[in-house]
């Protein structure tokens, strides 16, 4: 016999972890681009020395591409090892630059078999890709036969290009090292993110790409981290980790990554919020007054005066990630009728904590949605 358990919602999460210590587990696919210097453990440090901690592994064979890491056996059993948070992806240094017709052919079918391992092996796991930084003096090996890769920036347009294209295509993430490193040379060129060859990092530049990928991941500035490696000074540090959080977080948008966020207008009592997150899959608005609403941009009338809070909770990759944001709105005074309470209650849809509509079942949280506007949190039990 089924027993329904009735709970009235009175609160949604609205803790974002941007503030608390996270503990991210990270595997990192690539080559030497990304295991020069130790990327991975520059990244822990960085993330230790604000209290969250980094759990990673690596397969990073020199040259790699994705070709090549989508049939590695080492690759996909390190896919499969655990159930990661994210799963970052490199390709080979020069791959992604290329022409766009050559780059779809033997670059972005490859990049799709590989997200399509990660998210086989757990949904919940995030793919990250990794836009790399074009070579000091663009590709000379290569610049006889595409041109617009002759230069530095040429080459760095082109990457972006490409990476991001993935990073749309693949419903991913994506880490903006490459325009960390540009917006570094632009700073100060006179400070060398490139090793001897021009093309591999330099400590500066695995510390700027480190301090990128910290806030890619936990989604924090990286501004006043007390860890940075020998070779570096704490001025030189103190730039390089501005530049990344400022690369990062003043474009959440643009690099695809998770995050919840809205805007919203405010007419006396009535509130039109807009939804602003980005690589989401469903939103749940909460009103603070015991309304809810599931639509992608919500209206709302308050029918008393007093301070509000509205959180807005983002779910993705099969609701395993929420972000959450609030604001305080202040109602002084309301024009609402007061609730004829003749009219009678009927419930509208049943939804499951993506917003899909379905068909009650045992063991499953479940929103109940009815004609008065507000919302049931129901549980049934065997």
């Amino acid at each position: 016999m089924n027993k329904i358990l009735t709970l009235i919602i009175s609160g949604i999460l609205c803790i974002s972890p941007a503030f608390s210590q996270q503990t991210k587990e990270v595997l990192f696919i690539g080559n030497s681009y990304t295991y020069g210097n130790n990327l991975p453990d520059l990244v822990k440090q960085i993330a230790l020395s604000f209290g969250d901690t980094l759990i990673h592994d690596s397969s990073t064979p020199g040259g790699a591409t994705f070709n090549m890491h989508s049939t590695s056996a080492q690759t996909l059993s390190k896919i499969n090892q655990q159930q990661w948070d994210y799963v970052v992806l490199q390709a080979q240094s020069q791959e992604p630059s290329f022409p766009p017709s050559q780059v779809a052919n033997d670059t972005y079918p490859y990049a799709a078999i590989l997200v399509d391992s990660i998210e086989s092996h757990f949904s919940c796991t995030e793919p990250l890709f990794f836009m790399t930084w074009g070579r000091k003096y663009g590709d000379q090996q290569n610049c006889q036969f595409y041109p617009p890769i002759c230069t530095y920036s040429g080459m760095q347009q082109r990457l972006k290009e490409s990476y991001l294209e993935m990073t749309i295509d693949n419903n991913a993430s994506c880490a903006p090292v490459g325009m960390a490193w540009k917006a570094s040379i632009a700073m100060d060129s006179t400070l060398n993110l490139y090793a001897s060859d021009n093309s591999h990092p330099s400590i500066y530049g695995s510390y700027l790409s480190a301090c990128t990928f910290y806030s890619t991941i936990f989604k924090k500035s990286c501004i006043g981290s007390t860890y940075w490696p020998n070779g570096i000074d704490s001025i030189t540090a103190l730039s390089l980790q501005s530049i990344a959080t400022n690369t990062v977080l003043d474009s959440l948008s643009v690099w695809n990554i998770f995050n919840a966020d809205f805007s919203f207008t405010q007419y006396n009592d009535s509130i039109s919020c807009t939804n602003l997150s980005t690589n989401y899959e469903s939103v749940v608005w909460d009103f603070g007054d015991g309304y809810f609403s599931f639509d992608e941009n919500a209206v709302h009338t308050y029918t008393a005066p007093g301070n509000y809070t509205i959180t807005l909770s983002a779910l993705t990759n099969d609701g395993c990630l929420l972000d959450s944001i609030f604001s305080i709105v202040t109602v002084v005074s309301t024009t609402t009728a007061e609730e004829d309470n003749s009219v009678t209650k009927k419930l509208i849809k049943i939804t499951d904590v993506l917003g899909r509509e379905v068909v009650p079942n045992s063991n499953q949280t479940l929103f109940y949605q009815f004609n008065d506007g507000t919302v049931e949190k129901r549980i049934i039990v065997d």
